[in-house]
């Protein structure tokens, strides 16, 4: 009886959030640098090719920030219903970067310096870039730039036409959604063992533990009839591909407010099979969706220009470019 009680509970908290028109939610990676370098090293990479500490110390500190608008309800909507979505990436010494989608127009802004310094790859200053860079110095600033979503995807495809390749891929259309949740439910349903825990004040606390291998490969098994309504390219795996994948258990906490999720916390250490792998999580923190607006100020970032301009350009030669070329860690203009 609790088994069923506390999957009912999840199952209508789900179908609640599937009902808003607008969803945020808050990704954080729960682990530390001495785990991910254990786990890095347990793939056993070649030479040169470990994970930099600068790389572990951000995974483990960068939190990722997504909402979500459309003019529907989350569960009857496709990707052209949507009105506006966001996604900003940060770390406790401020934003790495941040994306958002209005209507048919796209802005962007990413602290260069900083990731260039955390990659090893410093990217030149705005001032040592050519007058027809144009917006893309305010790229390297930091600053916000916009550009047409509706231009990027014609670009996108005549450069993939050009090079013969194929057009791009469509999106999930909201009936095929509907299928996969189904799905996903069934299998819920066969392999998870639901618990419910301690609240007060109107929180509950429900717990989720399943074999992760027989999960995962019972979810796929349960997708592959519906190969043909997704994407083309996006392959499947088959159940032998799977076969080393880790059959730990896993669990999963769902914390309920008032019968609304508000946090997901998944333990993934036992998945490492790594006695020195002791923190590895995710958690997943719901909240009330800020609906996502356009930064002011934002330069126009003209496409045509940029890649007919500026990467169109003639390459320097030795006497232009200097005769010691780049220094040591910049990156090349044409690679930005």
């Amino acid at each position: 009886m609790e088994q069923l009680s506390a999957g009912k509970k999840l199952d209508r908290a789900f179908d609640k959030l599937g009902k808003k028109n607008t969803l945020s939610f808050e990704l954080d990676l729960d682990t530390d640098v001495a785990s991910l370098k254990a786990l890095d090293a347990k793939s056993d990479p070649g030479p040169g090719e470990e994970i930099p500490d600068e790389v572990a110390e951000l995974l483990s500190d960068a939190k990722i920030t997504v909402t979500v608008q459309s003019k529907k309800s989350l569960d009857e909507s496709g990707e052209k219903d949507l009105v506006g979505t966001a996604m900003k990436v940060s770390t406790p010494d401020g934003d790495l970067a941040e994306y958002r989608v209005i209507g048919d127009s796209a802005y962007i802004r990413a602290d260069l310096d900083a990731m260039g310094r955390m990659m090893g790859s410093p990217v030149p200053e705005a001032d040592e870039l050519p007058p027809e860079a144009g917006a893309l110095k305010d790229v390297i600033e930091g600053k916000w730039v916009t550009f047409s979503t509706k231009e990027m995807g014609k670009a996108v495809a005549e450069g993939q036409q050009a090079e013969g390749g194929p057009a791009p891929a469509p999106s999930l259309d909201a009936a095929t959604q509907k299928k996969l949740v189904k799905a996903l439910r069934e299998v819920v349903a066969r392999d998870v063992k639901f618990k419910t825990g301690g609240g007060s004040d109107g929180t509950e606390h429900i717990t989720a533990t399943a074999p992760f291998r027989t999960l995962i490969t019972d979810l796929f098994g349960e997708i592959r009839p519906l190969a043909k309504d997704l994407p083309p390219g996006m392959g499947l795996p088959t159940d032998k591909d799977l076969k080393d994948v880790p059959d730990a258990k896993v669990t999963a906490n769902f914390t309920l407010k008032n019968g609304e999720l508000s946090q997901v916390d998944v333990d993934l250490a036992k998945l490492a099979e790594s006695a020195t792998v002791k923190k590895l999580g995710l958690t997943v923190r719901l909240r009330a969706g800020a609906k996502p607006t356009a930064p002011a100020g934002a330069t126009k970032l003209d496409l045509n220009e940029l890649m007919n301009g500026f990467f169109g350009g003639p390459v320097l030669n030795d006497a232009e470019f200097g005769e010691t070329g780049p220094r040591d860690g910049d990156v090349p203009l044409d690679e930005i």
